[in-house]
């Protein structure tokens, strides 16, 4: 079974619940677990890659950009500004350097109007929230 090998400390999760209010992903916050936060991040970013795509598709530049532009904040002030670099180890590393890719390629996605680019955000981070997703039970007894 997956353990992850990094932590988020309870100021963070404080601080992830802010960034997740400040991106305007709609839900309750406030009974949320650190686990759920960033489940609840990871679901706000698929759903912002689907409306970027959407209004990609339609023309409606402004929303694009809005909807890219709050992926990139999901990505920057939530997922990677709620890493525990300093007890994370490796994997906590290699989110960091994921997540600032993603930042570099949802910039690029947004001037070049690019749906591929969009797929390649998403394939990058959909394993991602999977494994997050399939961990659920055992964070669950964990804090039980």
């Amino acid at each position: 079974m997956f353990t992850p090998s990094f932590s988020y400390s309870l100021g963070q999760a404080g601080a992830m619940a802010h960034a997740y209010r400040r991106v305007s992903v709609e839900t309750s916050v406030e009974d949320a677990s650190p686990h759920k936060l960033v489940d609840m991040l990871f679901d706000g970013y698929m759903e912002a890659l689907s409306q970027a795509r959407g209004h990609m598709q339609s023309g409606a530049i402004e929303q694009k950009g809005k909807a890219i532009g709050r992926a990139a904040r999901i990505i920057e002030e939530g997922l990677k500004a709620g890493l525990n670099l300093k007890d994370g180890g490796r994997l906590a590393q290699d989110l960091h350097s994921l997540y600032a890719y993603l930042t570099v390629r949802l910039t690029l996605a947004n001037i070049r109007n690019d749906e591929r680019v969009l797929d390649e955000c998403v394939s990058l981070v959909e394993p991602l929230r999977q494994a997050w997703k399939a961990i659920a039970p055992q964070v669950a007894r964990r804090v039980n």
